[in-house]
């Protein structure tokens, strides 16, 4: 059975949307429209505990324009999630309000083992026998990281915690480009971090990492020395640890403008992308991983196929 959808995923950086045709029978998803804008929706979320009125407009103002996508594309099932910033807010309410005035439906604000599931869904569906299971999925996102472990479609084990490159950049990494002190602040905030997830998410039992999100791909571009962002070329790229390495160190090292002439970079990615590089890079160094493997299928594939093939126990 075919169904088109529509899949929404609010972030604290992004907002994107994915138009699919989900086939159940075969097991293939293909897009019909994927679209990502930078809003910054977690703007000063972690400081003041509330969802900024410009954040907000920006958020809404890029949400109607996929509704309009959505009804011309004629998908008949629509989700949309909510994570680390509305998890966060004291105003998340006014958020969900006028999201539903515009799309028809509330925002599902996902606790963090369930965004961790969705993630795993989303990169491992279309995985063959190539790739060796279990796999750790690290998906790097504005707020948080999300770490699950699993194989063959089930997750054995998850943990969200609350490091990601908008969070990381504004707690520490604020000078342009960020101090020596300020990197080893937020190294060792991200370290106890992944401390605390490793203890959950026994990172021992993996045989494949499984890096997304635009942090991920952004360092995977720069490694790869591409001309130009390119989904198909970094999708299931194979980078090393000494490769993730010698890119978060340079990042970390340059002003903003140097970071803007980097080819593959999205503007919206410029003045966050060291602290995203950092946590990639302090994953692969304390759980021991000598490579990653890079999906450009993470959470957003992961909602389309849960409106497709809903649990039946929900």
């Amino acid at each position: 059975m075919t169904r088109r959808v529509a899949a929404v995923d609010c972030g604290t950086n992004s907002i994107r949307l994915l138009i699919a045709e989900v086939d159940t029978a075969r097991a293939t998803l293909t897009d019909v429209d994927r679209r990502m804008e930078i809003v910054r929706l977690g703007q000063g979320v972690d400081t003041t505990g509330r969802l900024a009125p410009e954040a907000l407009d920006r958020t809404l103002k890029a949400l109607s324009g996929y509704a309009g996508l959505i009804a011309d594309r004629g998908a008949e099932a629509v989700r949309m999630v909510a994570t680390s910033a509305t998890r966060d807010a004291a105003n998340a309410g006014e958020f969900a309000a006028r999201v539903t005035e515009i799309l028809g439906t509330g925002p599902e604000v996902l606790s963090g083992d369930e965004e961790a599931r969705l993630s795993f869904l989303g990169a491992t569906a279309e995985l063959g026998s190539g790739v060796p299971s279990p796999y750790l999925v690290a998906d790097i996102g504005g707020g948080s990281t999300e770490f699950v472990l699993g194989a063959g479609g089930e997750v054995t084990a998850a943990r969200s915690v609350n490091i990601g490159c908008v969070r990381m950049t504004e707690r520490h990494l604020r000078a342009d480009p960020p101090t020596a002190d300020q990197v080893t602040a937020a190294t060792a905030d991200i370290d106890a971090a992944i401390g605390e997830a490793a203890a959950v998410v026994d990172p021992r039992q993996a045989r494949t990492l499984v890096g997304l999100a635009g942090s991920v791909t952004t360092v995977a571009g720069i490694a790869l020395e591409l001309p130009g962002y390119d989904a198909e070329r970094l999708h299931h790229a194979r980078i090393s640890a000494a490769q993730v390495h010698t890119v978060a160190s340079r990042l970390l090292t340059q002003t903003h403008a140097e970071r803007a002439r980097i080819p593959v970079m999205h503007p919206g990615r410029i003045d966050v992308i060291g602290a995203g590089a950092l946590i990639l890079d302090r994953i692969m160094i304390r759980l021991g991983f000598t490579e990653v493997l890079v999906s450009e299928h993470d959470i957003l594939d992961g909602i389309a196929w849960s409106i497709a093939t809903p649990d039946p126990g929900s």
